[in-house]
């Protein structure tokens, strides 16, 4: 008996060192060298590029924060934001990421989501180390196709009601 114990503190004792070896560091972990933080700001752009990078996603953000980010566009420096439309919660060694996005018509919106969380996740866990523990999306809107090539115009205040 007392030889077992010793055995089976060994056995585990091996696989343990060796799952720590091939994942990646995490950020709570504080070396002689030093601690690593990583801002909340800094996941949200890391979120919201890997969200824009997956083919259907039209746009991030609610209606008003597209009212500003359109504005926000039209002013000399002004830029686009990559956050807008992410929202993350960071701890030491988690985030939980929401996203609002817009997708465009015809898109499966479960394999979007899908695939947005999917590559969202494998970005942030990857540049960070960080375990993303949720990631929430909700689809805000849909973008129709546009005749007049006006892309943020809305389809439904266009052209005749169908309805007299």
């Amino acid at each position: 008996m007392a030889q077992s114990s010793p055995t089976k503190t060994e056995s585990t004792t091996a696989p343990v060192q060796r799952v720590a070896s091939t994942t990646p560091a995490r950020l709570a972990d504080e070396t002689s060298q030093g601690k690593t933080s990583i801002a909340s700001s800094v996941v949200q752009k890391i979120a919201g590029i890997a969200a824009r990078e997956i083919s259907g996603v039209h746009a991030m953000g609610g209606g008003v924060s597209r009212a500003f980010g359109a504005l926000r566009e039209r002013i000399p420096g002004g830029g686009t934001s990559v956050s807008t439309g992410v929202a993350v919660e960071v701890g030491e060694k988690q985030a939980a990421i929401d996203l609002d996005i817009v997708v465009e018509y015809g898109a499966s919106i479960v394999d979007l989501a899908r695939a947005v969380r999917r590559n969202v996740i494998t970005a942030v866990e990857r540049m960070t180390g960080l375990e993303v523990i949720e990631v929430n999306i909700s689809v805000n809107d849909i973008h129709l196709p546009d005749t007049n090539g006006d892309d943020d115009s809305s389809a439904g205040d266009s052209g005749k009601s169908r309805v007299e």
